[in-house]
């Protein structure tokens, strides 16, 4: 199944332990590249995060973004920092000794202060396991939606494939008609030497002129590599690097059919395989 680098994918998950949201968004990377975002109530699950998603997936920059809200009636008591208490304490009433009208502090103001009250614990282990829960579900819609545009893809570069195929038969076909013009206008170029030259020699130089304008072969393997292209879609394994080295291949073959071009239409058949392999590498680069 192909898949693609790019996808999105969020789930969210509540209880009486408070509310989750996971995100996962991929785009195109050379190899796999995990940027995570965590809530401090989870700091603590990274390594495992981490591993099950390299587990799951093969290539991409990947961020995983975790939002945590703990429940707003949430029970339990309120637990009091005593010792943050008497350092407040302690240091108002250092400040006090330097002021000349110091203004009492109330019980309401220290209380309103950061750290002093606490919520009850968060039940950790609850709370992990239900982020693994919705993280297996996320990685499994970040494939499924990877796998549906990797089909989509499938199909553009195999839309390509296809013109690429009939571009090469029409080149295929006038072969024959190109080396006889190859040939001809040799005849036409050498005609006044022909007096002082050996008819061997010269039939020797022309068939020597035809083959360094031959394209048979950069046909063949161009049909090889295409055929090798389709094989490659079908495998159930990450094919992005195979494809993007086939796409290489076959823009040597094709600069190379343009160099030995001996007529327009075959410069212009060049130039037509060129723009499809650069339309196939450019879906291959989103390619897992």
């Amino acid at each position: 199944m192909i898949r693609s680098m790019t996808a999105f994918a969020r789930r969210e998950s509540q209880g009486e332990w408070g509310s989750l949201q996971l995100e996962l968004r991929s785009v195109n990377h050379r190899f796999l590249e995990l940027n995570l975002r965590l809530p401090e109530e989870l700091r603590l699950l990274e390594p495992k995060i981490r591993e099950r998603l390299n587990q799951r997936l093969g290539r991409g920059k990947v961020d995983c973004n975790v939002r945590f809200q703990p429940p707003v009636d949430q029970p339990g008591e309120l637990a009091l920092n005593l010792e943050l208490v008497k350092k407040l304490a302690h240091a108002s009433r250092e400040v006090d000794a330097l002021l000349y009208n110091a203004s009492p502090v109330n019980s309401f103001t220290v209380l309103q202060w950061p750290g002093v009250l606490q919520p009850p614990r968060l039940d950790e282990g609850r709370l992990q396991g239900e982020t693994l829960a919705l993280l297996e579900q996320a990685i499994g819609e970040l494939n499924h939606n990877r796998e549906r545009e990797g089909e989509q893809l499938k199909a553009i570069i195999l839309q390509r494939c296809d013109g690429a195929e009939e571009v090469v038969q029409a080149v295929r076909s006038r072969l024959p008609e190109v080396l006889a013009g190859v040939r001809a206008r040799l005849r036409e170029r050498l005609g006044e030497l022909q007096a002082a030259l050996d008819p061997q020699r010269l039939e020797q130089e022309m068939v020597i002129a035809a083959q360094k304008l031959d394209v048979d072969e950069e046909m063949d393997r161009l049909e090889t590599h295409l055929v090798e292209v389709r094989r490659v879609l079908e495998s159930d394994q990450p094919v992005g690097r195979r494809l993007d080295f086939l796409m290489q291949e076959l823009n040597r073959e094709a600069n190379t059919l343009g160099a030995k071009s001996a007529d327009s239409e075959t410069t212009m058949a060049s130039v037509e395989l060129k723009v499809l392999i650069e339309q196939m590498r450019e879906q291959v680069q989103n390619i897992e």
